[in-house]
């Protein structure tokens, strides 16, 4: 698999780290049942088949960090952007 980093151009993706998933919210801290919620937010949460935005790290290039939308059926690149050109929803 390889990765487009908007500095380095294409490079494998042995250079980046995987940091999971990027429309993952923690539930908050003083929320009613936090413990029963953390433990669903981090144990129970979907595994999705196809295109899925990421967190990804470019470890051993520039350090940027980047939100990759990948197929996770075919693992095929969709999209590349820097994180702070993506505002958090």
């Amino acid at each position: 698999m390889r990765i487009e980093c908007p500095f380095c151009g294409e490079r494998d993706v042995s250079e980046f780290t995987y940091l999971g998933d990027a429309d993952f919210r923690r539930p908050p801290a003083d929320a009613e049942g936090r413990a029963e919620r953390f433990y669903e937010a981090v144990y129970l949460r979907d595994n999705p088949a196809g295109p899925h935005r990421e967190w990804w790290y470019h470890a051993s290039g520039c350090l940027s960090w980047l939100q990759v939308i990948r197929n996770t059926r075919t693992h095929e690149i969709l999209a590349v952007e820097l994180a702070t050109e993506r505002p958090r929803s």
